[in-house]
This record gives C-alpha cells, sequence and structure tokens, in this order.
C-alpha cells in the first residue's frame, strides 16, 4: 500500500462555496477512482495557526499499492480536479510513500 498526502494553500481568490465544492470533489474520488483503500479529507481546524504556513485542506489517501498511485495522476476525475484549481490555489505540497 501507498500513502499520498496532500496539502494546499490558496490565494484570495478562493471563497468559501468554492473550497466546499473542492473538498466534496476529493471526497468522492474513493467511488470513481480504482486503486484507492482509503481516504480522508478535510479543511484544517488546527489551533496551531503560526505552524500551518496558509495550507488549509489536507488529502490523505491510501492506493492498495504502487500502479494504482501511478495510475491515479491521470485519471480523468484527478485532472478534472487539478484543472478546477486555476485561478485559487498558491502552493501545494505532496508527499507519496510506502507503507511498511
Amino acid at each position: 500500500m501507498y500513502e499520498h498526502l496532500v496539502f494546499f494553500k490558496f490565494n484570495e481568490n478562493l471563497t468559501a462555496e468554492k473550497e466546499a465544492e473542492l473538498l466534496e470533489t476529493l471526497q468522492g474520488f474513493k467511488e470513481k477512482i480504482p486503486g484507492i483503500a482509503a481516504l480522508t479529507a478535510g479543511i484544517n481546524v488546527t489551533e496551531e495557526i503560526e505552524n500551518i504556513k496558509g495550507y488549509t485542506l489536507g488529502l490523505r489517501v491510501t492506493f492498495e499499492d504502487k500502479s494504482s498511485l501511478d495510475s491515479y495522476a491521470n485519471h480523468p476525475e484527478h485532472l478534472k480536479f487539478v484543472a478546477s484549481l486555476e485561478g485559487v490555489i498558491e502552493d501545494v505540497i505532496v508527499v507519496d510513500y510506502p507503507l511498511a
């Protein structure tokens, strides 16, 4: 299995409605993209405000195997989501690692 972590930092163009739409799209990946064993996504609610560096949305996806993780990058649902970030995204952090 492989873990895929993503943290999103948005610019001032992001509305609350757009953020909710993005979150809903992420949460729907499990039913639409093969190879996902588990998925969680949510708005950052930490009280450690000095440590978030502006990253307000997080995603954790557990893939069944490396092949599933690799296929995800070019899956139409993922590409559609990436395109929907245009105009609102400032930065993204991605971390992938195999689970022991």
